[in-house]
């Protein structure tokens, strides 16, 4: 069974952002979706052969469109409901909406505008059609508010508008957290911020807390509210950056109006941010809160460095060590420990940590067989909580049973390196254009345009299944042939991937601007899947490049990132691995005796 979660009828930056509460007046803001028609189709992020996860993202437009924009995500079980039964089971973001009256306390109401032009990744030297929406935010101090980053995902204008009045302030956006969904904003007008007091952040809840969730469901005009209790705290999947980062549970109903809405707690304290639910023929009220734990991670980090470098991996994959009989054959005297299955080749762990090492601590931390550690006083919570604490660039200290005698191992933190990344960074797409021959480098965005029948399972399984085997490593593309007499017999290819280019193997679109940049032979080579060779004369492909771009209105042969000067990445490079046997998320693991750290 699916479940289907529909992009906010829009994208995903039209999730509604409502905003937070205090005992003081506390500015709160709101975004809308408001998305012309999506070409967009769908997009599985699933092993295959199991059942379909699904993340529907709704927003209410401010003119009719007929269009529904879709993209599909595994839930956090990886397709299977808390039995293991396979369920149709899905994670919906939701937008907030228009006004609001004030809750318990006083509240002063303000609006996010912003302006959203996403890349078209299928025609990647052009943009799709700009769309609106509207959203909330809230403020943290030190003039800076914050929102969710899919409300402000590919921005060309930012504004802000406070309850009550009709001017409207233009706001910076300073950065940008995708994995966690969390966006920090910043207006300069003194006026703005007259009269207004912060948001104020309380702990992290237990279980059975009351909480409240505030917002404007379904369209309202005035205030929702309704309340719960937290019903679980674990790490879970965040649908809009595809992430297992710390998420509050609760049992509050959380509807579409309701993403970006504040939770409090019985003392007004902002808890965290309603931005996802779960939705299952077979479970009922459950929503998924970011605890103030991930926000705090987030604004820490930006201080820290300036700039937003996102929460770091150990980049290996794990297999419990439940089995007593597993557990004697490594010589682990107790129950306790992981096994490192595979550890990835870009990741700094490399060469420190072994496949076939237990890890029974960190930091000092002891790790059960389940692959858990402790959690404040009578919980345990997934061994990935502790590396999501750390920030890029920090170090741990592993303690490793390896061949049966105990060693600590340290290592470096870093985030971890997507083969096929799940957001281009830069917003627009890296392109090549040879003789009509259009390169572009696969991205998750990509195969969404494309949808998976036009993609071919071989290229989504490497996608994902393969791991990056050095840093800026690629899988670069034929995305499609612009028609002309030079490229006559190749008109119909499509989303093939590019091997090699006279022989040489490509590392990225970098690499193979480069190549055909100093090739000085009379043909060029492509080599794709299955041998298949793509044969061109240099000296006519040259020729006919520029009424190929003049005949199809395009404004330049390669993307302004190629036209910067090459820098080889050799010395950085380990052997070449063919497609790996791992799934690349928590999400598409469907043995639960594995786990992505």
């Amino acid at each position: 069974m699916t479940a289907v979660l529909a992009p906010p009828s829009c994208s995903s930056p039209a999730l509604n952002l409502y905003a937070s509460l205090s005992r003081a007046a506390v500015p709160f803001f709101s975004f809308y979706d408001n998305r012309p028609h999506s070409r967009r189709h769908f997009f599985y992020r699933r092993p295959f052969g199991r059942g379909i996860g699904a993340v529907e993202i709704l927003s209410q437009k401010r003119y009719p469109d007929p269009g529904k924009d879709k993209r599909t995500y595994l839930p956090p079980d990886g397709g299977r409901g808390e039995s293991g039964k396979s369920s149709s089971a899905a994670f919906r973001s939701y937008e907030l909406q228009k006004k609001d009256r004030g809750f318990i306390f006083d509240l002063k109401e303000q609006q996010v505008y912003c302006t959203h032009t996403e890349p078209d990744y299928s025609l990647p030297w052009q943009k799709q059609r700009q769309y609106t929406s509207t959203g909330s935010a809230f403020m943290i101090g030190n003039g800076k508010l914050l929102t969710n980053a899919h409300c402000v995902e590919h921005d060309t204008q930012v504004k802000v508008k406070r309850r009550g009045d009709d001017t409207k302030f233009v706001a910076q956006v300073l950065a940008r957290g995708v994995e966690c969904d969390i966006a920090l904003l910043s207006v300069d007008s003194e006026e703005f911020w007259r009269g207004v007091e912060p948001l104020r952040f309380g702990r992290l809840p237990c279980l059975q807390d009351a909480v409240t969730v505030v917002g404007y469901p379904l369209g309202g005009d005035t205030i929702s509210v309704t309340k719960g209790v937290v019903s679980r705290i674990e790490v879970t999947s965040y649908a809009h950056g595809a992430s297992d980062l710390l998420g509050i549970q609760i049992d509050a109903a959380i509807n579409p109006g309701n993403s970006g809405g504040p939770a409090f707690n019985d003392q007004g304290e902002c808890i965290g941010v309603a931005f996802q639910v779960y939705r299952s023929e077979d479970a009922e009220n459950i929503g998924y809160v970011i605890p103030t734990t991930v926000v705090s991670h987030f604004l820490n980090d930006y201080e820290r460095n300036g700039k937003y470098t996102g929460f770091p991996s150990l980049g290996v994959l794990l297999q419990k060590l439940e089995n007593p009989a597993l557990r004697s054959c490594l010589k682990v005297p107790s129950n306790e420990g992981v096994l490192v299955r595979i550890v990835e080749p870009t990741s700094p762990a490399h060469g420190f940590l072994k496949e076939g090492d237990v890890i029974v601590s960190f930091d000092g931390v002891p790790v059960g067989c389940e692959g858990t550690v402790p959690f404040r006083s009578t919980e345990r919570i997934a061994f990935r909580y502790l590396i999501s604490q750390k920030f890029s660039g920090d170090t741990a200290e592993l303690g490793v049973i390896r061949e049966g005698a105990y060693t600590d191992v340290k290592t470096v933190l870093q985030p971890r390196v997507h083969l096929v990344p799940y957001n281009v960074e830069g917003g627009q797409p890296s392109y090549l254009i040879i003789a009509g021959l259009v390169f572009t480098p696969l991205s998750e965005p990509l195969i969404e345009e494309e949808c998976e029948d036009s993609i071919g399972l071989k290229l989504l399984a490497k996608a994902r299944y393969s791991l990056a085997s050095f840093n800026g490593e690629q899988i670069v593309i034929l995305s499609q042939v612009l028609a002309n007499d030079v490229n006559i017999g190749y008109e119909d290819m499509a989303n093939q991937q590019v091997l090699k280019f006279n022989g040489t193997r490509i590392k990225n679109i970098r690499h193979l601007a480069h190549l055909v940049d100093t090739c000085k032979g009379k043909y060029l080579v492509f080599e794709f899947e299955e041998n298949f060779l793509a044969v061109l004369d240099r000296e006519a492909a040259i020729a006919a490049s520029m009424s190929i771009l003049k005949g199809y209105g395009i404004p330049s042969e390669r993307s302004a990132d190629l036209l910067e000067p090459y820098i080889d990445i050799e010395d950085n490079q380990l052997p070449y691995e063919e497609i790996g046997d791992s799934p690349v998320s928590n999400s598409e693991i469907g043995f639960e005796g594995l786990l992505w750290a």
